[in-house]
């Protein structure tokens, strides 16, 4: 279920009315089940997902939305997430817009994954000397480190920085930027990110801001890879692809195109189910594999351009 919208029509939405909340009390296993299928199912700025556990015990799962949405279709999704019994569970509340995902998202604990470690303003005072301390705010964006799928690319970053050093990173589909900030700050390079979402766009710039990487990351709105500005500074040798299994599908030979020999292609947002799928297609253009990350019920691939082709003669018989 996604309900594309303006993302500037959002904002400005939200300054002069009522939003609704949506609340479902549950399990830990569940809350984590549920808040990670909702956030795969709204696209960035519409709508906040946050799961935390209640003082009496339980958890309960929040969905802050931008506009008021439909409820049958929240319920319906509820029900493919949870059963149908939950949906008899499923309550919505109408509240004042007013810092409605801050108010969501601000009790978040940080995230370490490797060396990083990705926190809100009021865990600013916990990142050690030894850490990367990379500060993302709640916004109306997605990529505050949590999701399976953003610490999986946090970890497979942290390894590849192990075993060599990029020059040249791209960030496609990069929500909160959480990711390019990452590699600029570990490796002072240079990173180029692209969204589609002009919310998405704004939060990153402004998270590469407050990190201090404004002068290295460059933030830029567009869709997929064919925009001139991302053409213009190819090859990359550390892609991410952090999104969907159809999108990284088809954008298989684009990507190994921008790839310099020897480049590494961090691929996200996938199900354990549907790693292969996309895995194949990689293939098929001539990358591969080199690691699989399973975290949190996401797959996450880091797969290889080669540095050189070998090419077999064969002997005419």
């Amino acid at each position: 279920m996604k309900y594309p919208r303006d993302a500037d029509a959002a904002d400005s939405d939200l300054a002069g009315k009522t939003s609704v909340v949506a609340r479902l009390a549950t399990d830990g296993a569940a809350a984590r089940r549920i808040s990670d299928g909702l956030a795969e199912a709204f696209f960035a700025g519409e709508a906040a997902v946050a799961a935390f556990e209640a003082p009496g015990g339980g958890w309960i799962v929040e969905i802050h939305f931008a506009d008021a949405p439909d409820r049958d279709a929240v319920r319906t999704l509820m029900a493919q997430l949870a059963g149908a019994e939950a949906t008899q569970r499923l309550t919505f509340a109408t509240v004042a817009p007013r810092d409605w995902v801050a108010a969501s998202l601000a009790g978040l604990p940080p995230v370490e994954a490797g060396r990083f470690f990705v926190h809100g303003s009021h865990d600013r005072g916990r990142v050690s000397p030894n850490r990367i301390g990379i500060e993302i705010e709640a916004a109306l964006a997605f990529g505050t480190g949590h999701h399976g799928t953003t610490r999986g690319c946090l970890f497979a970053l942290d390894r590849l920085l192990k075993q060599r050093r990029p020059h040249s990173v791209l960030d496609i589909g990069t929500g909160t930027g959480v990711l390019a900030i990452a590699a600029a700050r570990a490796r002072h390079c240079k990173v180029l990110a692209g969204d589609i979402d002009r919310t998405s766009v704004r939060v990153a710039r402004e998270n590469a801001r407050l990190n201090r990487t404004g002068a290295a990351v460059e933030i830029i709105r567009a869709n997929g890879v064919s925009d001139r500005r991302i053409t213009a500074r190819t090859p990359f040798d550390l892609v991410f692809g952090n999104i969907l299994l159809g999108p990284l599908k088809l954008l298989a030979q684009p990507i190994r195109g921008l790839a310099a020999p020897g480049a590494r292609i961090v691929l996200s947002g996938l199900l354990p189910n549907q790693a292969n799928a996309a895995l194949a297609a990689y293939r098929g253009v001539g990358l591969v594999l080199e690691r699989r990350i399973m975290l949190d019920g996401w797959a996450t691939l880091v797969v290889s351009r080669p540095a050189k082709q070998i090419v077999t003669l064969r002997r005419r018989p």
